[in-house]
């Protein structure tokens, strides 16, 4: 396998039992990601660009399709067969993942929740409280702040929380479902200003927009999503390096 990451026929149904209904997520779905590219997918709220993140990422299992990975420590492997313990250890080790939606560990400061992701893929503690701390400032959270419960803060501290624990780690494989969501101008900023820093250093990133303006200059190709399918071949995107 070439590619870092090579998905090949995937196919998600979901069942919503009390209308006795299938809702067909995503169907046919083929994408290959080079090592170091940086992918856009976009389209229409529920045209199905976040399942396909949750698959990887295996917080969903799909009813077709494989996801070939290469990892570091584990070689080629299909994401939907290999075991849970593998699964965890790619999630601490090798893949980040940033979600719209908020997800912090309840009861945990700003500088450990960063801290405690830094530590994860082994990096000593004296280093992890110092990108912790770099990263906290980065997003420009208030000093003030780093010791308090991230529960706290507003939905915009909190999603900037997110992506500086998954970007703390320089993962091999980096997801983004809407980084930017709910996010400022000189906050989205910020963000990009990490991405291009995790390209530059040979990040592979797959992310999902609704416009990937945001992105020119960063984003190598783009797959346009509709009704569970790609409605376009992956095209250039305007300003996307050579």
């Amino acid at each position: 396998m070439d590619a870092m990451l090579a998905i090949e026929g995937l196919g998600k149904t979901f069942s919503v039992h009390q209308l006795g209904k299938r809702i067909k997520a995503c169907e046919g779905i083929d994408l290959a990601v080079a090592a170091g590219e940086f992918i856009g997918i976009t389209g229409r709220s529920g045209s199905g660009k976040s399942t396909i993140l949750k698959l990887i990422y295996r917080s969903y299992l799909p009813q077709k399709g494989r996801a070939w990975y290469r990892s570091e420590r584990f070689g080629p492997i299909d994401l939907f067969q290999t075991s849970e313990r593998q699964i965890l250890y790619l999630r601490r080790r090798e893949i980040g993942y940033v979600s719209q939606f908020l997800n912090l560990v309840p009861r945990t400061t700003a500088r450990d929740s960063i801290e405690q992701a830094a530590l994860e893929v082994g990096m000593g503690s004296e280093r992890a409280r110092e990108e912790a701390e770099r990263m906290l400032r980065h997003f420009e959270l208030d000093e003030e702040l780093w010791d308090s419960y991230a529960s706290t803060f507003s939905g915009g501290e909190k999603l900037r929380l997110n992506v500086a624990r998954a970007m703390v780690k320089h993962p091999r494989l980096l997801l983004l479902d809407e980084p930017t969501a709910s996010l400022d101008e000189r906050s989205k900023g910020k963000v990009r200003e990490l991405i291009g820093k995790l390209k530059a250093e040979g990040t592979t990133m797959l992310g999902i927009f609704h416009d990937l303006r945001f992105m020119e200059g960063l984003c190598d190709r783009e797959y346009g999503m509709g009704l569970g399918r790609f409605v376009s071949d992956a095209l250039p995107v305007a300003g996307a390096p050579p």
